[in-house]
């Protein structure tokens, strides 16, 4: 990949002002193709989220706009290009994310993808490596190294998840634990499954469907289904974690924010030798009865500055999965803002 130097028009006078071009030459036609997307999506968003104008001829890419703007997209396009020569494909979370990480950055203009260590952590699997695309997932990656037991709260799309059993199965693949248990509190059943067809597996699976998509995508699926089998992959509802001391295992609670006070203290009371704990939740989205305290914003709120755990707070910034998604998530808390200076106004 050859790129050329950008010039400066001589009538500019303000270095943030001035517009300049940054041509890009990728040497391989067909991950070129990738790197841009389909129709020219992936420039298209970069243009959008980063001010610049990227004029596209076939392998080669043409750079318009601030100095600023035009080095920003060229870390973007150098960085993403290096991990398409990785992987072999792109998301779109992954151009998200090294916009994200290019604005962070601010301009660096001695960056070099090809030698540079990336600045976010990553986690690498048999399947794929997975990489923070935002300073909060780093951050959560991070926590999950020095910390027993991790809260990771905010809303939905942030990685939360995604992030946690992707951590869980690095641990399982170099064996530093024996096994994954994974629970999900099943409070749209009311924890009552027995009314629900079916044997155990089919009465939850509905309700622990996320954490199936997590693994099948971070793992072999025959690798899973088989330690499905042997119990080294442990799926369960919240209810049935009760009784138990987890030692050797990575352990990770979902949907955090439908535990009750003291189903929360069961769980984190299950913690044995050797394991790791991470617990997710939305405080935004309880669905317990009205009047009936959050386990998770409790534990979160009790447990603030003790040793050994951490907890990362997620924002509507943080959002992955599409950017109208994070644009949906920050109208909804704006809107909830009136209502929550309402509740705090004292009548009369």
């Amino acid at each position: 990949m050859h790129t050329t130097t950008p010039v400066i028009p001589p009538a500019a006078s303000s270095e943030d002002t001035a517009t300049t071009q940054t041509v890009l030459d990728f040497d391989d036609n067909k991950l070129a193709s990738i790197l841009f997307g389909q129709y020219g999506q992936n420039l298209a968003l970069i243009e959008r989220r980063l001010g610049v104008v990227a004029d596209q001829r076939g392998n080669h890419v043409t750079i318009s706009g601030s100095r600023g703007g035009c080095e920003q997209a060229r870390r973007v396009l150098e960085s993403l290009y290096e991990h398409v020569k990785r992987s072999k494909e792109l998301l779109s979370g992954d151009v998200e994310g090294a916009i994200r990480q290019a604005l962070a950055q601010g301009s660096l203009f001695d960056y070099d993808p090809a030698v540079a260590p990336p600045s976010f952590e990553e986690i690498n699997l048999r399947k794929r490596p997975v990489r923070a695309r935002t300073a909060a997932q780093d951050a959560y990656m991070r926590a999950f190294k020095h910390h027993n037991l991790v809260f990771g709260t905010g809303p939905a799309g942030t990685g939360k998840t995604w992030l946690a059993v992707a951590y869980a199965v690095q641990l399982y693949e170099r064996k530093e634990v024996d096994r994954i248990v994974l629970s999900r509190p099943a409070v749209e059943a009311g924890e009552r499954l027995g009314f629900l067809p079916g044997d155990m597996r089919e009465k939850v699976d509905p309700y622990l469907r996320p954490i199936y998509d997590a693994l099948f995508d971070l793992m072999d699926a025959r690798i899973v289904e088989r330690a499905l089998q042997a119990g080294e992959i442990e799926i369960a509802p919240l209810a049935f974690m009760r009784g138990r001391t987890l030692s050797n295992a990575a352990i990770i609670l979902d949907e955090a924010q439908n535990t009750t006070s003291m189903q929360m203290k069961m769980f984190l009371t299950r913690l044995g030798e050797n394991s790791h704990m991470i617990v997710t939740g939305d405080p935004s989205q309880v669905d317990l009865p009205s009047g009936q305290t959050s386990g998770l914003a409790e534990a979160v709120r009790i447990l603030d500055g003790v040793e050994g755990i951490g907890h990362v707070a997620f924002s509507a910034q943080d959002v992955i999965r599409h950017e109208l998604v994070a644009r949906i998530v920050d109208a909804y808390d704006r809107a909830a803002l009136p209502n929550v200076r309402n509740q705090g106004t004292p009548k009369g």
